[in-house]
């Protein structure tokens, strides 16, 4: 009988290992941390903002010289919330919206990252199949003073 518990500790290890990687995979692909988005010119940064996400500028690409661009209101760019509402929609997807900080149009955006690990944003109005999509990549440079980053 005692050759009978080992195989079947060995096998509860086993599946409480892949049960804990697989809880970390889950985490890890999500969309919060810093992303570069599409054109390269900016970073976003995605986190926690009460039950959903929200996504912040923290980094733009600019001249040193060159001011901080402002938002259709006259507000800088650097710290504005321009993902919001973005809610877990179906499996390993974010729907929420995205505002134009250079014109003030909002849009619907629905978040995923691939298994490249890139963010893929579905920008759309009404429904997702006449959108477009962006990919932004995680941003693994360094982000300094004045919202600038390398």
């Amino acid at each position: 009988m005692s050759g009978w518990h080992l195989p079947m500790r060995c096998a509860a290890i086993l599946a409480l290992a892949l049960v804990s990687l697989s809880a970390f995979a889950t985490t890890a692909a999500g969309p919060q941390g810093d992303w570069l988005t599409e054109n390269g010119h900016g970073v976003v940064q995605i986190a926690r903002c009460g039950d959903a996400l929200c996504g912040r500028i923290v980094g733009i690409d600019r001249a040193p010289a060159e001011p901080v661009p402002t938002d259709v209101n006259g507000q800088p760019q650097c710290g504005l919330t321009i993902i919001s509402g973005e809610k877990p929609d179906d499996p390993g997807t974010w729907l929420g919206k995205i505002t134009d900080p250079r014109n003030g149009s909002s849009y619907q955006a629905k978040l995923s990252v691939d298994p490249r690990g890139e963010l893929r944003m579905r920008v759309f109005i009404g429904i997702p199949a006449l959108g477009a999509t962006e990919v932004w990549h995680r941003f693994t440079g360094h982000l300094s003073g004045g919202c600038r980053f390398a």
